[in-house]
């Protein structure tokens, strides 16, 4: 079997190991071995290239704003700034025909920005907002896909782990994809809004108005509201502010970040020691799992290089004879099925550096293209067979 023949068949393989429930990590470490044995008919240089590889990854100063995010993300969750934010947005809202759901999505992209991950945002909105929009008289199904989808924001409004990942595979800044994803993450909120307005009018049965008991709020009230989220804000616009301005890099940015999210968490006085017990454990957990996954995709890509998976990819874009625009459209395509089943660790540590030499040479802004992938990339959140944010939700 030649080597473009076993690139060919590396990604069947891996979509098999992991549809048998094999771990992703160690679906993608096994591959790797596979085909190291292929290649060299022994195990010991793949072996010294995973010492390397392992040394390399948790040595990456770059990728310690993972734990420190996840952190931030944490104290966040179990200080109470989520359901802070989810009662300020039901205020100025929530009185509104769909009010409830809008201020749900409303407060998964102000959880996201403090938060940095899908899964975590959308779980834990799901657990203040679901409740809420049952009680309301919210349809199972618009109340579980507005949650869903909101939980998506995590992903793309920064500061997001996602992003981190993709500067570091494709040798960017991980400031200019912050800059470039803010804009189209509240955007894609605001549309989120405008759906959910539309189904209202069109379905009122998945859609209903407020009780009739429900009283719309003083402007005092809504006062009170919008004082509670200032300190939320506030830690925002410090830990992204200090980044955009260059007054201190992302490291050091998530570092405030979760120095402040543990400040305002003992302000709401969650800060138990069974609180900081929990912080950790779930912090540890989260982070050895995305280090795993790492590990795991740096060593199937690396065999995958050895084995000519690159040169089969580029020369398949090669032989399309698209231009830029449908090159983009093309491997955007590529991604979105990726997605129904991918994890987004996987086209980014896997896919994504071997697509970026393509788009590279085709004189496309890498920045630009990375926010698309991002966009494309909040999709595999939701579509089966492999939609993360369903399971947490069903959960």
């Amino acid at each position: 079997m030649t080597g473009l023949e076993l690139a060919a068949w590396s990604f069947p393989v891996l979509l098999l190991l992991i549809f048998i429930r094999v771990p992703i990590g160690l679906a993608m470490l096994l591959c790797g071995l596979g085909g190291a044995w292929a290649i060299y008919g022994s195990y010991v240089p793949i072996f010294n290239q995973l010492k390397q590889v392992t040394y390399s990854t948790f040595s990456n100063y770059s990728l310690s704003v993972i734990p420190l995010f996840l952190l931030m993300g944490q104290f966040a969750a179990l200080g109470g700034l989520s359901q802070a934010l989810f009662k300020a947005a039901e205020a100025w809202i929530g009185h509104r025909k769909g009010g409830v759901a809008m201020a749900a999505v409303g407060a998964c992209a102000g959880f996201g920005a403090i938060c940095g991950s899908s899964l975590a945002t959308a779980a834990t909105m799901g657990q203040v907002a679901l409740p809420e929009l049952k009680r309301a008289g919210y349809a199972g199904g618009i109340s579980t896909a507005t949650l869903a989808a909101g939980g998506t924001l995590g992903i793309l409004i920064p500061p997001s782990i996602m992003l981190v990942l993709m500067a570091d595979q494709v040798s960017v800044s991980v400031g200019d994809l912050f800059m470039g994803a803010l804009i189209p993450g509240l955007l894609l909120g605001v549309l989120y809004m405008v759906f959910i307005v539309v189904v209202g009018f069109v379905r009122p049965d998945l859609v209903p108005p407020r009780p009739a008991d429900a009283e719309k709020l003083t402007v005092r009230q809504v006062g009170v509201a919008f004082l509670s989220t200032l300190p939320t804000f506030g830690l925002i616009l410090v830990v992204l502010g200090s980044i955009f301005f260059g007054i201190a890099t992302p490291t050091e940015a998530s570092g405030l970040g979760a120095f402040g999210a543990m400040l305002l968490a003992a302000a709401n006085r969650r800060l138990t020691w069974q609180v900081i017990r929990q912080v950790g454990i779930d912090t540890t957990i989260t982070t050895c799992f995305i280090f795993a996954i790492f590990i795991g995709a740096t060593v199937f890509a690396y065999v995958l290089r050895m084995i000519g998976g690159d040169e089969l990819i580029t020369e398949f874009f090669k032989g399309t004879g698209l231009g830029p625009t449908g090159l983009v459209m093309l491997v955007l395509g590529v991604v979105f099925v990726a997605g129904f089943f991918l994890d987004w660790f996987e086209i980014v540590l896997i896919i994504l550096p071997l697509l970026a030499p393509v788009i590279k040479l085709s004189g496309i802004d890498m920045t630009w293209f990375l926010i698309l992938v991002a966009l494309m990339l909040q999709t595999s959140f939701l579509t089966p067979p492999v939609g993360f944010s369903l399971f947490y939700l069903k959960g």
